[in-house]
């Protein structure tokens, strides 16, 4: 039985003036209108269709394709809006309905929202602008044991649906919802746009998807590196912008942070496909890509370079020793040589004081006693 709202692959097996009818099992043939029949096909051939409901509600298939399908978000325009409800445009011959009871808003004619697609219960394809009934806030796994629906660095589909204080919020992968920062924006979006996307974190305390533009670490630096060296060919070869260029400048040209933009460069020049300039980068020429480095040598003005800038050879006396390499034999040649001229060195006379002498009138023989002073 083909599934409504998507893409089914049936076999023709007849052929009428209305158009030709596909095998759709057990519930019978599917009409294929006969403007859309490619040419060439024939009883037995396989066509890949989508299946919806028609203004009688009957299934019906179509090789037009459809900006949305069943459980999928999409942004689309109001055709028209009656006392039941609004059309809007999805690009089939049958218009999409939304029940009042499914706007947050009443919708307006000529305006663009965004929608989800699902199958109400009388199995009749309705969008919905109501997202939270159907998009999960946290990415977790449904049941205990299996593994997370994302991890970070994942690459995902994202859907711009509304403008927060903190940023974007976008429906990921038509599922979940996720949280682009306002300091993750780095190029013009808009609520509605579709674009690729990557996680960049799944916050341990709710489950949430904190989204990311930019591919994360050594990943993103490939596509970096492709833009710099298409401008560069494009170009004249050369670009005005390197390492020191302002972040703002930086973003202007790639739409990515500088930090993005100096890991790029940096990826380039290693791989010796650029030189890096003081005011700018350019493309290595065959001699350069064979050379070790691409970085240009400062100028001299043909004046030989002074002081230690010299490429002269040092010889071994030259050399001092280095302090940590000095020997036990050496250290102590030194202290017993020290020792040496200090027991060398004539000691200073101390000044003669004179002494008085006394006479002891009662000593016999005349003798005297003499005394310090």
């Amino acid at each position: 039985m083909a599934e409504l709202g998507r893409y089914n692959t049936l076999t023709v097996i007849d052929e009428l003036p209305q158009g030709i009818y596909l095998d759709d099992n057990e519930e019978g043939r599917l009409l294929l209108p006969r403007r859309q029949i490619p040419e060439g096909t024939k009883k037995g051939d396989s066509l890949n269709v989508f299946v919806y409901l028609d203004s009688d509600d009957r299934p019906i298939a179509t090789l037009q394709r459809p900006r949305v399908q069943l459980h999928q978000a999409a942004a689309l325009e109001v055709k028209e809006v009656n006392r039941t409800g609004a059309f809007l445009d999805w690009g089939l011959a049958k218009d999409l309905f939304v029940p009042f009871g499914e706007m947050n808003q009443r919708m307006e004619e000529g305006k663009t929202y965004v929608v989800y697609v699902y199958l109400d219960n009388t199995n009749r394809l309705i969008a919905t602008a109501k997202l939270n009934r159907f998009i999960k806030d946290e990415a977790k796994a449904t049941w205990p044991g299996a593994a997370d629906p994302f991890e970070q660095g994942d690459k995902v589909n994202l859907l711009i649906a509304q403008r927060t204080d903190l940023g974007y919020k976008a429906v990921v992968n038509n599922e979940y919802w996720g949280l682009i920062h306002e300091s993750q924006i780095r190029t013009a979006i808009r609520v509605g746009q579709r674009m690729d996307g990557y996680v960049r974190r799944v916050r341990e305390e709710d489950h949430r998807l904190d989204i990311s533009l930019e591919p994360l670490g050594h990943v993103r630096i490939d596509p970096v590196a492709d833009k710099i060296m298409k401008k560069l060919k494009d170009g004249n070869g050369s670009l005005g912008l390197n390492d020191k260029s302002p972040a703002d400048l930086i973003e202007l040209h790639f739409g990515v942070s500088k930090r993005a933009f100096k890991m790029a460069i940096g990826k380039l020049y290693k791989e010796r496909q650029i030189v890096i300039e003081d005011n700018g980068i350019r493309l290595a020429t065959a001699e350069e890509k064979v050379r070790s480095d691409l970085k240009p040598t400062p100028k001299t003005d043909g004046k030989k370079p002074a002081g230690n800038e010299r490429n002269e050879k040092k010889t071994f006396s030259d050399k001092k020793p280095h302090p940590a390499r000095s020997d036990k034999t050496t250290s102590e040649n030194k202290a017993k040589d020290t020792k040496k001229s200090e027991a060398e060195k004539p000691k200073p006379e101390k000044p003669k004081t004179k002494k008085t002498v006394y006479k002891n009138p009662k000593a016999p023989g005349g003798k005297t006693l003499s005394l310090k002073k």
